[in-house]
């Protein structure tokens, strides 16, 4: 399958509701998007599926959902006050402001602006967090952050989940939220945002063990983006090398996609961060946030590994690898073949036409359907079109209903993939769909 270009991908994201820039009526605003009725539904079962893999089925991870703002000595124990930051610089003629380590160096070991060509001031390091005020008074004493990452809330919050659910090494702890990054470049579409939704998972080990349960994530890691359908040739792990290694980390692994803009790309980051924020956390609060090991006697202070993603860059990736082209009787065919759990919309009511002695029976129909799928009612155009609009949002599955239905009291099921169509009962409607949708659930 091809990998669209970016043109034509953005314009589908807009055209069938997927993604819209946020604020779009007054200009827009870089580095923020708005979701549209479809890529809210994409993103909810993003979600539920990484929740369900990672809290769901497993019986050592649980949950939490922590604030967006915290005490700002998270912030000064975490060293995100003090390190979290990139390297910016400005063109001189132009003014654009540019992140310096994306400019590329030419063969005179210089950086120019990669809009005008023009001159650059020397890099200053910039903070990356979004700074606020809590109280009516903006003064240093009411200076708060919007978070950069999840990840400080559930260890700030070690013990509070320890304590209340008696858990044992090793163990996780889970989370979905927002997060902010005052990127200085945003781009490439949703790739690189300012706000945007993490999902994390902060696993704690005994010492010792940490190199072993950091192999487990890894390969559980890749096989999850493999199960939800990305192409193995598209995937391979990348690890860090000694100067990226962040301050906290003994070794990251990353997981990449090769973007059609951008080639290899991070899309899922698997760290183990040592007792690193434990200790700093313990130290800066003045706790003590260690774990009893009842087969030593002994308090020790667990180890971590941390699987970490942005849902907004795995939203790009599942869209992309799912994407494709092809020419069905002399016509061009796009579609997404998103995996069946994905897919916005798993049903679409398709009724032949408009005519009046179709509409109850689809009506019909849809009624019977919406409580178990998320399901489309769509009688616009021919009903070529409407499968082509269908195939083009990732529509599993087609129901037809047409005059034979008023006889037989059945329909047509049409394959997204395969486009073949099937006669099936309305009676078995149900159950028939939902096998073909998920076999491993009970009829």
């Amino acid at each position: 399958m091809t990998q669209p270009n970016m043109e034509t991908f953005v314009s589908l994201c807009k055209r069938r509701g997927f993604v819209f820039q946020s604020s779009e009526i007054y200009g827009g605003l870089g580095g923020f998007w708005d979701y549209g009725p479809l890529g809210v539904e994409l993103k909810n079962n993003i979600k539920r599926n990484w929740w369900r893999s990672m809290v769901q089925l497993r019986d050592d991870v649980v949950g939490i959902e922590t604030s967006i703002i915290m005490n700002p000595r998270v912030w000064e124990a975490s060293g995100h006050i003090a390190t979290f930051a990139d390297p910016m610089s400005d063109c001189k003629d132009c003014k654009r402001r540019w992140r310096t380590d994306d400019i590329a160096i030419n063969d005179k070991g210089e950086r120019h602006c990669p809009e005008c060509g023009g001159e650059l001031t020397g890099a200053r390091m910039f903070n990356l967090m979004f700074k606020t005020f809590v109280g009516p008074v903006e003064d240093e004493a009411s200076v708060v952050y919007l978070r950069p990452e999840t990840a400080q809330g559930m260890f700030v919050n070690f013990e509070n989940v320890l304590t209340t659910t008696r858990r044992k090494l090793p163990f996780g702890i889970a989370q979905i939220g927002r997060s902010f990054r005052n990127e200085i470049t945003p781009g490439n579409f949703i790739f690189r945002d300012r706000e945007f939704e993490q999902m994390e998972m902060e696993y704690f080990v005994m010492p010792g063990t940490d190199e072993e349960w950091h192999d487990r994530w890894i390969e559980d890691r890749f096989n999850w983006w493999l199960a939800l359908g990305v192409r193995n040739q598209n995937l391979r792990i990348r690890e860090h090398t000694k100067e990226e290694l962040s301050h906290y980390s003994k070794r990251t692994v990353d997981i990449e996609y090769d973007f059609p803009f951008a080639g290899f790309a991070e899309i899922e980051g698997i760290a183990n961060r040592t007792d690193f924020d434990l200790k700093k956390h313990a130290e800066f609060a003045g706790r003590t946030l260690q774990y009893f090991d009842e087969a030593t006697g002994q308090q020790v202070v667990p180890y971590v590994i941390e699987p970490a993603m942005g849902i907004d860059r795995c939203f790009l990736t599942l869209l992309i690898d799912s994407y494709a082209e092809e020419e069905v009787r002399g016509e061009k065919r796009t579609v997404l073949r998103l995996h069946h759990d994905l897919a916005p919309i798993k049903v679409a009511v398709l009724p032949l036409s408009r005519n009046e002695q179709l509409v109850p029976p689809a009506r019909r129909v849809w009624d019977l359907l919406r409580p178990h799928f998320m399901t489309q009612y769509d009688d616009a155009q021919s009903i070529g079109r409407r499968y082509r609009r269908q195939d083009e949002i990732g529509t599993p599955y087609g129901v037809t209903i047409d005059f034979e239905t008023l006889e037989d009291d059945a329909v047509t099921i049409r394959d997204r993939d395969s486009m073949e169509q099937s006669r099936v009962p309305i009676a078995n409607l149900v159950p028939v769909l939902r096998e073909k949708l998920d076999p491993s659930l009970p009829a």
